[in-house]
């Protein structure tokens, strides 16, 4: 028996197995395995359709001709994980409705790469996001951010395949191992062998399943208690309902300003630069296909946040009607969600069943997401550079091969996060740990002129050793605080095992019995805020390190790697101080020498194809005088 099988059983008693055993059917299997067999279908059938005349570009880009619905939808699955389904509404329901707040970040986290990072990405006609790094910097930062966005996704991806299987065992009885080898194989052959296109109309599908089974649980769950209004009212009598909290400072986990605008570096480093996102972009028929799919996410987002939230509040009003068995008092946070599912569906064959299923929708959308971009940036920005003769049918089976090895991989990290600790919290910190230092490296190479190749690496080295530094020792206090002192709710719901000896998950903030001081202090920094600090710390060294070492002199500079921030500002100036500024400005310009690609073909760096495609785009991308290199001054 495994590890994780062992522990979970020794966290039941006998009459739990009882309960168990009537809550899950027949039905509820079959429509768990019809979710799989489905997904299966679809994937298949994108691989078979033209088997023998694909490309490499439709495998990894899905011939980039796809349109701005199924698009959208993929981008909002992407990321819309199973860690988030169960975390979310246990948030609301622990600590009321001050996380919903989080929405208000929606808006700046999805209109700024709408308008910024589409467009930039879009027009060098990339594959991999940190092509764009190479254009601007060399292909030294190109790998390091390729290895950094590997490590990220390859962690991340393990979280998300093991924590929902692990939750639904510890609830249900279903077999920890066998869900987690279902979801792994399944996710795995539709992937490897249906390439993006298999994987966004999976997601399509998915989402579908996703909003269905949460629906159903609001809707039958609010009916058992008297309706929507008695859940608000119950939530507000008891002050569940959470009023703006404006308190600035950045060491509160949870206020307003941490919410809006800490969560807004944080879906940057989604939306804006991971390469699972951008790929999806790139893979829209036009520019303005992939700026429309960016635009219809946000109501997407934030429908799927009420839901969540709903879903807290329904289980808030429920149990105060209904009291808690002996092991939903003792379940962990993001054991509660499935406990309340199973209680309030126990008597409705096939829709516990459902709600499994939107539960794994979440974790196949994820994962399959990790596979698919892991392949391409491997394939892109590790192996095509260094094999540029390489034939198009064996680049097809190797791109296939790097997918279902990542497959693989992430059968050994779900195996691995049997032995670690928390579940949604840890799988954001891992985020803002890696993906923060990545937002900093690209806001790095496309705001700043002046920040050249030396200053990129070091500031990404800095900015990543923050980020662990905070990160790590935040984790590490956490867990001697919990094991200090008792969780919130005053009961001693331990963990199994092997989830750490943490008495609490991360939802749960941490609990010490004075403020924290010194180093304490900076370890209680928000989760939320990881994001905005690393990647200001990417930013600010890696401007200090250019300067010192002499900026962009002597360096060719691809103007269409560089957003104009400052044409854009002078925009919104009177027309008088416009025309001042303007005319300065030409009078001290010195051009660009545009020899990048010239360089490049001389290097073998990229296919001629590629730099053929991305000077067309150089082309007909306007020179602001504004970021013209000015030698003189560097």
């Amino acid at each position: 028996m495994s590890a994780g099988e062992s522990t979970t059983a020794s966290f039941h008693t006998a009459s739990d197995s009882n309960r168990v055993s009537s809550t899950f059917s027949v039905v509820d299997y079959v429509v768990f395995g019809l979710l799989l067999l489905l997904s299966l279908v679809i994937g298949l059938y994108h691989a078979c359709r033209g088997w023998g005349r694909h490309t490499v570009g439709e495998l990894l880009m899905a011939d980039r001709k796809m349109g701005c619905l199924p698009v959208a939808l993929s981008l909002l699955a992407t990321f819309q994980s199973a860690v988030a389904i169960l975390g979310a509404p246990a948030e609301i329901y622990r600590f009321g409705t001050q996380y919903w707040f989080l929405g208000c970040s929606y808006f700046l986290g999805l209109l700024i790469p709408a308008h910024i990072f589409i467009p930039v990405f879009y027009r060098l006609h990339l594959t991999s996001a940190y092509e764009y790094l190479e254009l601007r910097f060399n292909k030294a930062v190109r790998i390091c951010g390729t290895v950094t966005f590997i490590f990220q996704m390859v962690i991340y991806m393990g979280v998300a395949l093991y924590a929902p299987s692990l939750a639904l065992n510890a609830v249900t009885g279903f077999d920890l191992w066998l869900s987690v080898l279902a979801l792994g194989i399944v996710c795995n052959i539709y992937t490897a062998l249906g390439g993006l296109k298999a994987v966004i109309w999976t997601d399509v599908f998915q989402t579908l399943v996703m909003f269905l089974g949460q629906l159903v649980v609001i809707i039958v769950g609010s009916v058992r208690v008297g309706g929507l209004g008695h859940v608000w009212d119950v939530a507000s009598k008891h002050g569940h309902i959470a009023k703006l909290e404006l308190d600035p400072d950045p060491f509160v986990r949870h206020t307003f300003w941490t919410l809006a605008f800490g969560g807004v570096f944080m879906m940057l480093s989604l939306y804006g630069v991971n390469q699972a996102q951008v790929q999806r972009y790139l893979s829209s028929h036009s520019e303005k296909a992939a700026v429309l799919s960016c635009y219809a996410v946000f109501p997407c987002q934030q429908v799927t946040l009420c839901l969540s939230c709903l879903i807290g509040l329904v289980m808030f009003a429920y149990y105060k009607e209904y009291n808690m068995s002996p092991q939903q008092e003792q379940a962990a946070p993001d054991q509660l969600v499935l406990y309340f599912v199973m209680d309030l569906l126990k008597d409705m064959p096939g829709l516990p069943g459902l709600f499994v299923a939107c539960l794994f929708s979440g974790s196949l959308s994820t994962i399959s997401s990790a596979f698919n971009s892991l392949a391409t940036v491997t394939m892109e920005d590790l192996v095509q550079p260094w094999f540029p003769e390489l034939t198009e049918t064996r680049a097809i089976m190797l791109s296939r091969i790097l997918a279902f090895a990542y497959g693989l991989l992430c059968l050994g990290m779900a195996y691995i996060s049997s032995y670690l600790g928390s579940v949604l919290q840890a799988a954001l910190s891992i985020f803002g740990m890696v993906g923060g230092p990545l937002l900093g490296l690209f806001c790095l190479g496309m705001f700043f002129p002046c920040a050249n190749p030396p200053g990129a690496i070091i500031g990404l080295l800095a900015g990543l050793t923050m980020a662990f530094w905070i990160g790590i020792g935040s984790i590490v206090s956490r867990m001697s605080s919990a094991v200090a002192s008792p969780p919130l709710n005053g009961s001693s719901s331990f963990l199994p095992s092997n989830l750490t000896i943490a008495t609490v998950t991360t939802l749960m903030p941490s609990t010490t019995l004075s403020k924290p001081t010194g180093l304490q202090r900076l370890y209680s920094l928000s989760y939320l805020w990881y994001s905005a600090h690393n990647s200001t710390t990417v930013v600010v060294v890696g401007l200090i390190v250019s300067l010192l070492t002499g900026g962009m002199r002597g360096r060719s500079l691809n103007p269409g790697t560089i957003y104009p921030v400052l044409p854009k500002l002078l925009a919104l100036l009177p027309l008088s101080c416009q025309k001042r500024l303007r005319w300065r400005s030409h009078s001290q310009d010195v051009p660009v020498v545009p020899n990048l690609f010239a360089e490049k073909m001389r290097n073998g760096a990229l296919h001629d194809s590629k730099e053929r495609m991305a000077e067309d785009s150089l082309v007909h991308q306007p020179r602001s005088p504004a970021y013209v290199v000015q030698e003189t001054s560097l």
